[in-house]
């Protein structure tokens, strides 16, 4: 089979397009054959060395669905001929507020999406919702799991609260933009292009603030009136621009650290308003399956940038890189 697999970490351009062999389904575990995945960041990181735990060769990619194609021992064979989406973390653990020491994800440790074939266990192939392409699907788990979890675990956001996510266009960010209109909120977003700001308030964001104008701070809280929730990834640059906005009780969700690794915080800020400091990443099985029952019940669709074939996906992780503007970056496989 194909896969795109990584043996030396010195960049996008170290990934090749290699014949390996087919994995092999032991007891509890399915084979799937993979009809699309999708990309994330990390992918460019590991490429990088930049990830923890890195081990070499691996094959890429966390993001995937298919067709369970054969099972292992113990499984039940009706399930040959399903489709499905894969859930992509690996070992979460039992404790649902957070994952165990082992946990990682599929692409590193986990085998990887951006192949023709993966086996997994047989829990984490999961029923593709009805409505959605083989494209459309493998475009959500991880970004799609980690916006899921940040929201509704973490944020508790309900109907009628206000949310800033800031950096909308990246795929985590535009999941949380669709899944806090679903839920009832009213949402703005952050970015530095205009463009992206304006799909954006097309998709259904009220207020779109530029983080290049170095007024945005004032207009936070004129425009908003106050925010209950904010979504950030990169609160190194965004949280000294939105934190006198916050009203009392407001929840703060960290979920990555694009602009660096530390940001200032006024403690007496913090306990006299009752605010939230709230860190997450991806999410459990369940939650996954809760977050897919969602997205069946509000038809939410996601937004797929590009799609390349298996053959040039090496030209869709310098695409990500370098030229990716909004949603998610998709290999038909």
């Amino acid at each position: 089979m194909k896969a795109l697999v990584l043996t030396t970490a010195d960049g996008p351009s170290s990934v090749q397009l290699k014949d390996v062999e087919s994995p092999t389904p032991g007891a509890g575990e399915v084979r799937v054959d993979l009809k699309a995945a999708s990309l994330n960041h990390r992918e460019l990181w590991i490429t990088r060395g930049q990830y923890p735990g890195m081990r070499l060769p691996c094959t890429l990619g966390c993001d995937g669905a298919g067709i369970v194609e054969s099972v292992g021992a113990g499984v039940n064979r009706a399930l040959v001929g399903s489709r499905v989406i894969l859930y992509p973390g690996v070992n979460w653990g039992p404790n649902p507020r957070f994952p165990a020491a082992a946990f990682g994800l599929l692409g590193m440790p986990g085998p990887g999406t951006v192949a023709e074939q993966i086996v997994v266990p047989a829990e984490s192939a999961v029923p593709v919702p009805e409505f959605l392409s083989f494209e459309q699907a493998a475009a959500m788990p991880c970004a799609a799991l980690t916006a899921w979890r940040g929201l509704t675990v973490k944020a508790g956001l309900t109907a009628g609260e206000k949310i800033l996510i800031t950096g909308i266009g990246g795929g985590v960010a535009t999941f949380a933009l669709k899944f806090a209109l679903a839920i009832g909120a009213t949402a703005y977003v952050s970015s530095g292009s205009s463009s992206t700001l304006e799909q954006a308030i097309k998709l259904g964001a009220k207020v779109g603030f530029n983080y290049k104008d170095v007024d945005w701070r004032k207009a936070v809280p004129k425009e908003t009136g106050g925010l209950d929730v904010v979504f950030d990834g990169a609160p190194a640059a965004s949280y000294a621009n939105y934190n006198r906005a916050l009203n009392i009780g407001a929840r703060v969700v960290i979920y990555g650290s694009t602009a660096g690794v530390q940001f200032p915080l006024n403690a007496p800020e913090l306990f006299l308003k009752n605010i939230q400091i709230i860190g997450t990443n991806v999410g459990s099985l369940r939650e996954f399956r809760d977050m897919l029952a969602f997205i069946e019940r509000h038809k939410i669709e996601p937004v797929i940038e590009r799609s390349f074939s298996i053959v040039a996906a090496k030209e869709a992780l310098g695409f990500l890189e370098s030229s990716h503007q909004f949603g998610k970056v998709v290999i038909a496989l």
